[in-house]
């Protein structure tokens, strides 16, 4: 191999080591953002010490699970449950968004292990809870799957849209863990 070649053959990989890096860097900064799961929240849906991959581009939509910031700092994961718009209720374990009842199928493993006599969810007004008849525009009510023991928007109130970080799509780490969310 000639040293012109050679030269060639080094900028070439140099090149192309750059734009993977680049590209990696643009995906995990704007795109897939990896973030760790602190507290029992979310059982059995994601775990303390999970990492999930939480994507920024997609719209919030019922259900999803989403990372956020409250301004005192603090980062949650937690389900959507009512929109901008919306009224949310439970009463008897039963969802109801605009008094219109609302089946939670990804609930279905926590209630079939559930031994306790009580309610998984108790019962809660809207208008009551929050003061409202309904989320404001760019809000969102937020809840945990583990629902006697997440601090939520049943405390903490609904979330503005800015405080969304992204959605999380896939739970990554610990291998035995690994799964779509």
């Amino acid at each position: 191999m000639n040293k012109e070649r050679f030269f060639e053959w080094f900028w070439l990989i140099i090149k192309y080591s750059f734009a993977a890096g680049l590209l990696a860097l643009l995906i995990r900064g704007f795109l897939l953002i990896p973030m760790p799961v602190q507290g029992s929240s979310m059982e059995d849906t994601v775990s303390q010490g999970d990492m999930v991959l939480v994507e920024r581009l997609s719209s919030v939509k019922r259900f999803d699970v989403v990372v956020f910031n409250l301004p005192d700092g603090s980062t949650y994961v937690k389900r959507v449950i009512g929109l901008p718009g919306e009224s949310v209720s439970y009463k008897d374990d039963q969802l109801y968004i605009n008094d219109k009842k609302v089946a939670e199928s990804f609930l279905e493993d926590n209630l079939h292990s559930d031994d306790e006599s009580a309610p998984y969810t108790h019962d809660f007004d809207f208008e009551e809870l929050m003061g409202v008849k309904k989320l404001g525009k760019d809000s969102y009510f937020v809840i945990g799957d583990n629902r006697r023991l997440s601090k939520d928007s049943r405390s903490f109130g609904a979330i503005s849209e800015d405080e969304i970080l992204g959605t999380a799509h896939f739970v990554y780490y610990p291998l035995p863990h690994m799964k779509f969310i």
